[in-house]
């Protein structure tokens, strides 16, 4: 008892209560920096609102859609891929072009499971621009659907040439398959123990995505309301959305999202297809607060000219953006699409992280294909540069 009581005791933290911990402290750190600059809070409250309003309502809209349609079509894409091979590479880049991270991450896992070739797995990673697409589809459609145009067949023909060169299985990890489980007849789901917070979000979200519609066609109904009372409620809605957001960010559990493939029991009950839209927009949304934020108090702390100062490395501005796509994760890329919707940097340098970057789809084929993933990584930034530069040199350049 004695030795019990003298000897130093091994604390261990819980991996959850790490990560809330760690999450809260990025948080922090960006309310104290905001704390420091001139007008901080004013620049940090619009950035939190339009961060709402303008890309976390329509994603939220669009992961709602595509959850749904799966639940309902219940498929197995695996079989479906292993019975129609010649369409595996098409197959991929659409799943790649999806705004989000969701459809690269299905196809890397359906590579590694044996279902998809490993052009494919190139093929969907030249394709994906992950989160950054919702926010380009949001602020400039014209310029998304641009990007898709040229994405697509581009990662199209990468596709077919690397199952060319290196044959359907190459670098794949031992071959297993599996089917998605769901909940068995008479089985109980596990309890909803905290719902209220899913249920203000929803409250939230609806009007908030009225409101991101209209601001879209250039409706701002704040402009009359706060003309007469003061008040501007659509503003006051995107800060809480964005807010509680970011709170349940910071609390939230790595596996609530529904989209990464993984072949974890469906509970039909349980609010399983919810929980995954908020997960995964609440993510967005942080990464889009954090770039916002981040963007705007520098140049007010600054007063620098970003789009000046590229200018003066024109010639290597495409092949930074390019090197940025090589990091995993959604945030740098999405700083990138930030700086060319400020005009801080031109198309070419957007093109170039569109195709070079994976997203968050890199992350799991690290984990479960290394050598596959950074391959695959390293071929989508051959197309990446050729695009980039093609489109510097025709209409950059020229103009």
């Amino acid at each position: 008892m004695l030795k019990a009581l003298l000897l130093p005791r091994t604390w261990s933290i819980p991996q959850h209560a790490l990560e809330v911990g760690q999450r809260g402290l990025l948080v922090a750190a960006l309310a104290l920096v905001v704390g420091t600059v001139p007008d901080g809070w004013r620049i940090a409250l619009d950035a939190m609102s339009e961060a709402y309003l303008a890309v976390a309502v329509f994603v939220a809209g669009t992961l709602m859609l595509v959850l749904a349609v799966e639940r309902a079509l219940d498929t197995d894409l695996g079989t479906w891929l292993d019975l129609n091979r010649r369409w595996q590479v098409p197959a991929a880049t659409l799943l790649g072009a999806f705004p989000g991270c969701g459809g690269a991450i299905i196809a890397v896992t359906q590579y590694t499971r044996g279902y998809l070739s490993f052009g494919a797995v190139v093929a969907t990673l030249t394709a994906t621009m992950g989160d950054a697409m919702f926010l380009l589809l949001a602020r400039d459609p014209a310029t998304a659907l641009l990007v898709l145009a040229i994405s697509l067949p581009v990662a199209t023909l990468s596709g077919y040439a690397v199952d060319r060169i290196h044959g359907a299985g190459f670098l794949r990890p031992e071959r297993t398959r599996t089917v998605p489980k769901r909940q068995r007849a008479g089985q109980e789901c596990p309890a909803d123990e905290d719902g209220a917070k899913e249920y203000i979000w929803l409250a939230l979200m609806a009007p908030g995505l009225v409101i991101g519609v209209l601001a879209a066609f250039q409706i701002d109904i704040d402009a009359p309301i706060a003309a007469l009372t003061g008040i501007a409620p659509a503003q006051g809605l995107g800060v809480a959305g964005a807010a509680l957001g970011l709170y349940m960010w910071i609390r939230s559990d790595r596996g609530q999202s529904g989209l990464t493939g993984e072949q974890e029991p469906v509970c039909e009950a349980s609010g399983t297809l919810l929980k995954s839209v908020i997960a995964n927009t609440n993510f967005v949304m942080t990464w889009v607060i954090f770039a916002f934020i981040g963007y705007e108090l520098f140049i007010q702390a600054s007063g620098i000219d970003l789009g000046r100062l590229f200018a003066g490395w024109a010639p290597a501005v495409p092949a930074i953006a390019i090197l940025v796509g090589f990091v995993p994760g959604c945030g740098p890329q999405i700083m990138v699409t930030t700086l060319y919707l400020s005009g801080a940097v031109p198309f070419s340098a957007q093109i170039g992280n569109a195709i070079a970057n994976d997203g968050d789809a890199l992350f799991p084929a690290l984990a479960v294909a290394p050598r596959a993933a950074l391959v695959a990584t390293l071929y989508s930034a051959v197309p990446a540069g050729i695009v980039a530069y093609g489109w510097c040199a025709l209409f950059e350049q020229a103009g």
